[in-house]
């Protein structure tokens, strides 16, 4: 039989699967930002099964900085609803709770869009579900070059998370990354109409938003540093607004950080922290010229909605698989001996990856956007 018409018949038969999927699990954990970046796999997931309903396992909420899922799905319709997975279910009574929810529900395909926490994980993960009585499963990173984010030889960097999944999952088909509709949030009208209302004050000044706050101790570059940097800025961009978001408990530190917006005599300022949902929070960043943020959920919400990102990185990561996704984003990112740490909290090296990023650097790369 020609190779062609073995491709095509697999074709054939893997779309037949996939319109007879009546119930599809997706499993993802995470917060904002984690959302966020599986937009583009979880497009393709619904453009793969459009007449089943899809149901997200997830862990509902990580903590009062980490809004759940369903904060940054709603309305997209991408998701019809979530079983709810407590982080570090490990004891026999949660899991079989946990199997008899699935069990019951029966899903006939599972999409595993978890992150890379190794082989064996993966491979426990795989056998959990499939004592769920689920035969399909997709994307379970079983294999080293599926835990892996690829070398890029086009960018000479690694690949970016959100291609990591996509290409897990391509039998589904092309995740089409650089396509702005793969990460269309579908704001609503009434979410607009929210960041309109709280971004009043500034009238139709160009807006600068910047979000400090970070729940990660070891990727915060300092309430000196941000103060320092605002009041830099409000002399380069006198005709600018300044809007600052964030968690509620966040407030205090932007509060300090646009003293040094207003001592810079810059334009005006309104601190939206804990005023407005995830969400609304996209809104309000695609009406701003300029996001500048920390590694964090916001930074990616701003990368959703198309505005460009100046975003300062700590070195525990590797380089690019976490910055924002686009070609549009400034990342500043010092690569110390000790990168790729994965610590929450450093002690012992005192944060230099990121202590070290100067004022100076970041305002450079904010005049590389704004000129």
């Amino acid at each position: 039989m020609p190779a062609d018409w073995r491709e095509d018949m697999t074709a054939t038969s893997t779309r037949d699967k996939q319109s007879s999927a009546r119930r599809v699990l997706i499993y993802r954990l995470g917060s904002l930002g984690d959302t966020v970046v599986a937009l583009p796999a979880l497009h393709l997931v619904a453009r793969a099964f459009p007449r089943a309903e899809r149901r997200m396992l997830t862990n509902i909420p990580v903590n009062v900085k980490a809004p759940p899922a369903a904060a940054i799905l709603e309305h997209t319709g991408l998701v019809d609803g979530y079983f709810r997975y407590t982080v570090g279910t490990r004891g026999l009574g949660d899991l079989a709770r946990l199997w008899w929810t699935l069990f019951r529900w029966r899903p006939d395909v599972l999409v595993y869009l978890g992150s890379a926490r190794g082989v064996a994980s993966a491979q426990r993960d795989e056998k959990f579900f499939r004592l769920c009585g689920i035969r399909r499963i997709l994307g379970v990173p079983v294999t080293e070059a599926m835990q892996t984010h690829r070398w890029e030889d086009a960018t000479q960097a690694l690949e970016p998370e959100a291609a990591r999944l996509a290409r897990n999952l391509d039998v589904l088909g092309d995740a089409h990354l650089e396509d702005f509709a793969s990460w269309d949030l579908h704001l609503t009208d009434e979410e607009r109409a929210r960041a309109d209302a709280v971004l009043e004050p500034v009238g139709s000044r160009p807006l600068i938003s910047v979000s400090v706050g970070t729940k990660v101790q070891s990727k915060d570059w300092g309430r000196e540093n941000w103060r320092a940097l605002l009041g830099r800025l409000a002399g380069l961009y006198p005709g600018y607004a300044l809007a600052l978001t964030g968690a509620p408990e966040e407030s205090e530190g932007s509060e300090y950080a646009a003293e040094g917006w207003r001592q810079g005599g810059g334009g005006a300022a309104v601190n939206l922290c804990g005023r407005l949902r995830p969400r609304e929070s996209a809104a309000a960043f695609q009406r701003s010229e300029i996001f500048i943020g920390h590694d964090s959920g916001p930074m990616h919400l701003a990368a959703a909605v198309q505005t460009p990102c100046v975003a300062i990185f700590a070195a525990r990561n590797k380089p690019r698989v976490w910055f924002p996704y686009g070609s549009r984003h400034r990342v500043v990112y010092h690569k110390t001996e000790c990168w790729g740490c994965g610590l929450e909290t450093c002690i012992v090296e005192k944060k230099r990856c990121l202590t070290s990023i100067t004022v100076d650097e970041v305002v450079e790369q904010v005049r590389a956007v704004l000129g």
